[in-house]
């Protein structure tokens, strides 16, 4: 049930949501399917909910992530 949620979220993720937008353009140039890029949009958005979750922050969109190497 919540990949079936998570699906379909990812079809308005794909309009308002910049990152997931940019990320099924990609897919979709490269000559995969659309019901790909979707699948991989949910997953984007999955981890974003996670991070967002975990960190305790508010989303935000110009967030960029800095991983000690």
């Amino acid at each position: 049930k919540l990949r079936n949620l998570l699906f379909l979220c990812s079809f308005n993720a794909c309009k308002h949501n910049k990152a997931c937008k940019e990320v099924y353009e990609r897919i979709v140039n490269k000559g995969k399917s659309k019901k790909l890029a979707l699948i991989a949009v949910a997953n984007k958005l999955l981890k974003q909910s996670f991070a967002i979750a975990k960190s305790g922050r508010p989303y935000d969109e110009t967030y960029v992530s800095i991983l000690p190497r």
